[in-house]
Order: structure tokens, then sequence, then C-alpha cells
């Protein structure tokens, strides 16, 4: 009888306990789409708390009802706080968004060393971009994302063909070597469409060393490097899908997907589509203001488990582009004539890439790409047909001893290049064997140096030698100072490099057989971060740069308003100034990135220093970025500023300016995250609706005669003053500065399967 009574009160006080607390919360934890395992979720001020499963899954059992404040915390993400109420018997579904904080690019990167090393502790001063930063203003190629990266911009080289380069530290894009998984195999030709066409679903990271790195990688990365790093196969997603339209008419599509192939391998693929087909003339010229323009690009990517997680991967691209600009009763008819000015450019280009880690006690990585381009195109008349090839194989040995951290390798480079200009009588081709060690010592607790060295053979121009080194103090755990230097060496081809020699009417002058040019870099970078009590987080990193070159080789519009005369300086080049980066992030979800570079960028030749083309003495960028829990919404507010840059005038009668304004691109969007698996975005782009025929009579001269049919010459070949010209002009679209695109709005939507 006693145990009949005692049952019934423990059922009875059961049953009271279910009906008095049986409500529960139940959700899923991610960051941009992917899921965090072992967030810690609790009910602010209760016992009550749990952590999420490996799928970002959590659930609080047995919640009273009443309001209560729902937190989540995990290193690397800002803390979460959302007052919720609960009530009898009800099951809460509640799903969290977590945002990375900027600690969390502290991650691994491999650029600055070709090891992985976390980003602190590495010796060269590393920038590092997720796909969030791509995301805060889409577009449709990492070419115009970069945009908001300070210290690093895109320019259009051409007002009529659009294609342009990236400049670091006010250097010509041509000193920027371009990396795709640490494979050197965008240059060139390449160097103008190697940064379209990788879908933005596949990409982990871009990482961004602004300085020296030709010891590690080559004559190429004289002033800096940009290394896009695609996903793991294990961390991609299974379906990722972005899709915008714009309202002048660019459409975009990024698809990606990952596809398992038996047990050990997987496979990720990747498609880009880019499509422009409105003939858009704002600015009255009767020229396009964006190239017309209709590009695919497939990526795949190959994964293979072997035995000790040792490495071995396997990728391919192929991207083709049709592009043209030109006057607006252009068709492909008119291609090459001399009736309708345009600029067309069919491109061709296939890539392979892989990473083998040799079956060996010892770390031993070999590491190969070639790629194929070709080009096909005409710049009103003339024609540019041109072929490029590019095989690179390289060997590393990583070794540890004691307190020196080593790598040796040895490399192996094949160009080869041809064209139809007078500049190429013959195909050029060479092979470029190289050897290379880098020694990274240990010197005390809170001090490391790191010195390298590399050994090219040219065939054309002998040995070439290409020192490095890196200093690093660790001052505390929050503070770094690192010191680089370092040379460089680059063989210059003036077609791949500048198309403003192909187009207009300018004549190119090459008046010597131009010797490669060689520089010496140096970089002071100052790292700080700072944790507030009340979970802000922020980081400071501040940079002093010099770059000196010699034997220089840059288009000179000044001698000769109606020529581009190409030599080696007499003299000397540099690059000098300051930069600085601001990250902050606070509890709110509030977060800002602020950057600004100050720059003095120079030729002294004869005694004379004279302020180099198309370079800003300024720029600053932002981010900034706040999201509202309740709503599910996340706005974002981006922009840039560039201050005056000295211009490619026609001589004194020109009316356009010689210097450009200050200018600035400021861009804002809206992302609703409400949707399972799904998000749906829109914004304004360039909501100053800034364009630069802004205080400008025109951008391009003489477009009513592009073929300078009507101008008339001396005899020396200078244009003469007439009634229908009377500023002397001849047809010239090289003076370009900033995007023609103003005002515009986008929609887009992006839906992704983990």
């Amino acid at each position: 009888m006693c145990i009949r009574y005692v049952c019934c009160i423990l059922l009875m006080l059961f049953c009271l306990r279910t009906w008095t607390q049986e409500a529960t919360v139940s959700g899923h934890v991610s960051s941009e789409g992917q899921a965090i395992p072992f967030a810690n979720i609790n009910l602010k001020n209760t016992k009550i708390g749990s952590a999420t499963d490996e799928s970002g899954n959590y659930s609080l059992n047995n919640v009273d009802a009443g309001t209560y404040t729902l937190i989540a915390s995990i290193m690397g993400y800002a803390p979460f706080e959302q007052r919720i109420s609960i009530v009898k018997n009800q099951q809460l579904v509640f799903d969290i968004e977590m945002a990375p904080v900027a600690e969390n690019l502290d991650e691994m990167v491999v650029t600055g060393t070709l090891k992985a090393v976390s980003r602190s502790e590495s010796p060269v001063p590393v920038e590092v971009y997720s796909p969030t930063f791509l995301k805060q203003n889409p577009t449709a190629n990492i070419f115009e994302a970069l945009q908001n990266v300070n210290g690093v911009r895109p320019q259009i080289n051409c007002n009529v063909c659009n294609t342009g380069d990236i400049h670091i530290n006010g250097l010509e894009g041509p000193y920027t070597l371009v990396l795709i998984d640490g494979m050197p195999i965008v240059s060139g030709l390449g160097t103008v469409y190697g940064l379209m066409g990788i879908p933005n679903s596949l990409i982990e990271q871009i990482e961004i060393v602004k300085g020296p790195a030709s010891s590690l990688y080559g004559s190429e990365a004289v002033g800096g490097l940009i290394n896009i790093i695609t996903k793991n196969n294990l961390e991609a997603p299974d379906f990722a899908a972005d899709t915008f339209l714009t309202g002048w008419g660019e459409y975009n599509l990024d698809v990606g997907a990952k596809i398992d192939v038996g047990k050990k391998a997987n496979v990720l693929l990747g498609l880009n589509y880019f499509n422009f087909d409105q003939l858009v003339d704002n600015n009255g010229d009767n020229f396009t203001d964006l190239t017309i323009q209709d590009r695919i690009s497939v990526f795949q990517k190959w994964g293979f488990q072997r035995k000790d997680n040792r490495i071995f991967s396997l990728a391919g691209r192929y991207f083709y582009e049709d592009r043209w600009g030109g006057e607006l009763q252009w068709t492909p008819e008119f291609r090459g004539g001399d009736e309708i000015y345009g600029e067309s450019i069919y491109t061709s280009r296939w890539e392979v890439l892989g990473k083998y880690q040799l079956p060996l006690e010892e770390k031993v990585l070999f590491s190969f790409s070639y790629n194929d381009h070709s080009q096909n195109s005409v710049y009103g008349d003339t024609p540019y047909l041109a072929d490029q090839r590019i095989g690179f194989a390289q060997m590393t040995w990583d070794k540890k001893v004691g307190r020196h951290d080593l790598l040796l390798g040895t490399s192996l480079r094949y160009n080869f290049y041809n064209d139809n200009t007078p500049a190429t009588p013959l195909a050029d081709e060479v092979w470029i064997p190289s050897l290379f060690l880098q020694d990274e010592v240990a010197l005390a607790n809170k001090h490391s140096l790191l010195v390298g060295l590399r050994y090219d053979y040219d065939n054309r121009h002998g040995a070439i030698y290409t020192p490095r080194t890196a200093y690093r103090f660790k001052i505390t755990d929050n503070d770094i100072l690192r010191l680089n230097a370092g040379t460089g060496f680059r063989v210059v081809n003036l077609f791949t490099e500048d198309h403003a020699a192909l187009t207009g009417a300018r004549d190119v002058i090459v008046t010597e057989a131009l010797e490669p040019e060689r520089s010496v870099n140096m970089n002071l970078n100052y790292l700080k971060k700072i944790y507030g009590s009340n979970g802000t987080f922020a980081s400071l990193d501040a940079s002093a740069f010099y770059t000196r070159f010699s034997n220089a080789i840059l288009p000179d519009y000044d001698t000769n308003p109606n020529q581009i005369i190409y030599d080696n300086l007499d003299g000397f080049s540099e690059s000098k100034g300051i930069s600085a980066n601001l990250d902050v992030v606070f509890p709110s979800g509030f977060k800002f990135l602020l950057g600004a570079t100050f720059q003095d960028v120079s030729q002294t030749e004869n005694s004379i220093k004279t302020r180099q083309i198309l370079t800003e003495s300024y720029t600053g960028t932002w981010n900034l970025g706040y999201t509202f829990q309740n709503l599910k919404l996340t706005v974002d507010y981006t922009g840039n500023l560039y201050g005056p840059m000295r211009l490619p005038t026609l001589g004194e009668t020109d009316p356009r300016s010689d210097y450009s304004p200050l200018w600035s691109i400021q861009n804002v969007q809206f992302t609703y995250k409400g949707l399972k698996d799904m998000e749906i975005y829109g914004g304004i782009k360039n909501l100053l609706d800034w364009t630069p025929n802004r205080g400008n009579p025109f951008i391009i001269a003489r477009a009513n005669d592009p073929f300078d049919r009507e101008v008339v010459f001396d005899s020396n070949g200078i244009p003469v003053a007439t009634p229908n010209n009377p500023n002397a002009l001849t047809f010239d679209p090289s003076y370009v500065y900033g995007p023609n695109q103003g005002i515009r709005g986008f929609l887009g939507l992006r839906y992704r399967i983990n």
C-alpha cells in the first residue's frame, strides 16, 4: 500500500512538472550558411543551457513560461543575445545567426611563407578576406570586389573595352602576381581576366600580401600578390547558388556543388555566368559606357582521401568571354574594319592545377599548373592575335630542425608567347629553372627572423638572385611588429600588360631594347588587438612601405601627346606611403572596417621628379554592417574615396582636366535571412551617381571621328587646329580613371544546402 501511495505521489509530481515546464526552445546555429558546432547556448541568469551538436542544432528543455535573454557564444564569433518570450507548452523554434568577428580572420594563411601558419604567427603580414567580405557588396567578379580593400584599386585601362588591372600601393597592375590556390597561373594575357569567372561559393578566402614576395613566387611578385584560395572539398556546401540582376541589365549567376565519388574522392563543381547586352550611353558620346559582355567559366576540383591525410587535389577551369565596346552602331560585321569603331575581344582560356604530397615521412609537396590562353581581338582596325601558354612545376620540402623552420624548393616555369605585333617578330619561348631556400629562425621567445634567397636562370638575362628577409617581434600576445625587405626582377611584355598601347590613335613608340626592371622593397607593419570587457573587439593594422625601381618601364604620355613612348627610365621610380586598417566588432552585432592609404608614387629622370599618371595620392575605404536580429535583416554600407590623380591628357590644348577630382563610389545593401537555406538581398550601387564625365566636356577625345579622318597633321605628324578640331586633338579613349556606371539598383537571391 505504501509503495502504491509513493508511486501515485511521484506520478502526480511528474505530471505537475510536465504541465508547468514542458516548453522547449530549439533551433539551428549558423554563420553565413555554415553550421556552428559546439556553441554554448543558455538562458541568461538561469541554469538552463546546452551546446550545439556537430550539425549546429540545440535544444533547451523544461523551460518555464516567461521572458528570457537567449545567449549564444563561441570563440571567433560576436556574442549573440536576444530577448524571447515563452508560453506554456510552447515548442519554440529559434534559429541563431552569428556574426564572425575580426579575430576570426586570424586563421591559417599560406601565402606569406608557402606554409600553413596562423595569421598572427606569420612573419609576413597577410591580409585575409572571407566570402562574407565579398557578399557585403556583391559583384560579378573578384576584380570589382577588391575596390573595397584598402590600398588595392581595380584600375580600368580603357574607356572602350573596359579591361583593367589591380594596383597595390600605387604600383601598376603588372607588379601584382595573382595566384589560384598558390599557383601562378594568372599573368601576361591572363592578368586582365584571371580575377573573373571564379564562383564566389567556392572561395574559401582571399589572401593579399602588400610588398616583396619574389624570393618565393618569382619575378612577377615585385609589388605584392593576391592568392585566391578555393574551398577544401570537405568544407564546401553540398549545393550553393547566387544570382543577381542590376538596373542596368547585368545578370550574374554563381552555382557550386559537391559530389561524392566513391568513399575516398569527391568533386567540387562551379559555374559562373555573366551577361550584359544593353547599349548604354548616358554621357552622350555615342560610345558604350560599359562593354557588352557574355562570359562563362566552369570550375572543377577533385579531392582524394589518402593515408595520414596526405594532400592530393586536382582542379581545372575553362573560361570563355565575348566582349565588345565602341560606337553604338557597331555590330560584328564591322569587326576589324574602319567604318564603325569598335573594340572586340574573344578570349578562350583553360587551366589545370594540382597538389600531391609524396608518400614519405618527410613533408614533400609537388605542385603543378598549366594554362593555355588564346585571344582574338581587334581595336578599331588594328588586330591583336595572341597566344600564351604557361607551365609551372614546383617541389617543396618542409622541415623543422631545432629552432629552424626550413623550406627548400625547386621549380621550373615554361613561358610561351606569340602575337601578330611588330614587337614580336618571333614567338617568345623560355624555360626558367629556379631554386629557393627559406629559413625561419626562432631567435627568442618573442623574436623570429626569416631569411630567403631565390635563384632563377633566364637565358635572356642570365642568373637572377632575389633575396628576402622578414623580422617578427611579438611585443605582447596582442602587439606584433614586422619588418620585411626584398628585391624584385621583372621582364616586361607591353601588349599583354598594357591595353592602352593598342586602343585609340596614339602611336606606340619603343625607343630601345627594354631591359628587365629591378626593385628594392621594404615594409614595416604593426598589428594591435584590443579586447574590451564588454565583448568589443578591435584590431589596428598599420604599415609603412617603400619600393624603388631601376630600369622602370612606364608609358610616357607627356613627351608627345600623340604617342605612347616606352623605354627604360634613365633614373628611378618609387612608391612610398603609409596605410592603416581599423576593424571593430561590438557585442550588439554592429561592425565596421575603416581603411586609409596615403602614398607618393613618382619617377625621377634628369633630376626632375614627376608624379606617376593614374595614381591617387590617398584613398579611403569603409565597410559598415549591422544585423537586426529580430527582423533577420542585415544592412551593409560600403564605399571608397580616391584623392586626385594625374591624368593622360593630349597636351595644353586638351580641355579635359589634368587631374581627377576627389571622387567616391558608395553602396548600400539589405539582406534578409529569415527563410530556410535562403537569403534575399538587394540595394543600390553608386549612391552618389558619380561618373568621370562630371566636370569634363568629354571623356573620349574625338569620339565623333575615331579613325582621325578629319584630323589635319603637320609635317612632323603633330595635329593642328582646324574649325572642326579647334583643340588639335586625336581620338583618345585612354583618359579613364573610374567606372562609367552611375547609380543602379540590384536584387539577388542566395540558396545553400550544407
